[in-house]
Order: C-alpha cells, then structure tokens, then sequence
C-alpha cells in the first residue's frame, strides 16, 4: 500500500463534517439560521447546544463555549454561505427577499446585493456580528 501524500489512510467508519459556531446565545442563533435554512433548529448534547441541518448534508453546530475554553468573537476569513440555484428567475429580485428574510430576523446588511458572474450576492452579519453570505445563482 502507497504512504504518499495524496493517499488517505482507510477509515475505521463512516466521516461525518459539521460546521461549528461559537454563540453568545446558541439557541437564538439556531433560530436565526434554522429561519434562513427552512430547517427547524433542534436541541443539542447540552442546553447551550444547538443543532441546524445543513442542506449539503450534516450539521450547523451552535454552542456556548466553555468558560474554561472561551471563543472570543474576531473577524476572520472564515464565513457561512448560504445558496439557492433558481431557473426563471431573476437572481437579484429573489437575494433580495432573502435578504429582507435574514434582516427581519436580526441580521445585518453589510454589502447591498450585486450580481457577480456567478450569481448574486450579499454579505450580511448573523445577530451576534458573525459576517456570512448569500449566493443566488
């Protein structure tokens, strides 16, 4: 058996991925995002656990850190993208009921929508200032 670096050893079971977020208040932010997932947010491991079903597959995992092992909140490169493909209809018109979606539900606009040659997009903060995107394409 090949050791090179493009060779993953075998796995013992199924690998699962989930997106983690750190939270103020886990379970108003899974309701936030359950809101612009169409997905109902469901109790974790603990109270301060929260879980999103993430439309790729897997989990949007919400927590309170820790008071032993804090997260403190910091802008990084890092960011959720929410997408929706559409046929027939104009990507902008729909981005922005989205976005009129997502603020009703305490985001942020950061960047107005703007169609991109991938699609339309808009950069918003969840309501604890997380920044994420909304693609339509």
């Amino acid at each position: 058996m090949s050791s090179g670096p493009d060779v993953l050893p075998k796995a013992a079971g199924d690998i699962g991925a989930a997106l983690v977020l750190a939270a103020d208040d886990a379970a108003t932010l899974a309701r936030f995002y359950g809101a612009l997932l169409g997905q109902p947010p469901r109790q974790g491991l603990t109270p301060s656990h929260w879980r999103v079903a993430w439309p790729a597959g897997g989990w949007l995992e919400i927590y309170v850190p820790s008071r032993q092992r804090p997260r403190p909140r910091r802008q990084g490169r890092l960011a959720l993208c929410l997408s929706r493909s559409l046929a027939g209809e104009d990507p902008i018109d729909h981005l922005a009921g989205w976005v009129d979606t997502a603020r009703s539900q305490g985001a942020r606009l950061l960047e107005p929508p703007r169609q991109e040659s991938f699609g339309a997009e808009a950069w918003l903060a969840d309501p604890e200032g997380n920044p994420f995107l909304l693609l339509v394409n």
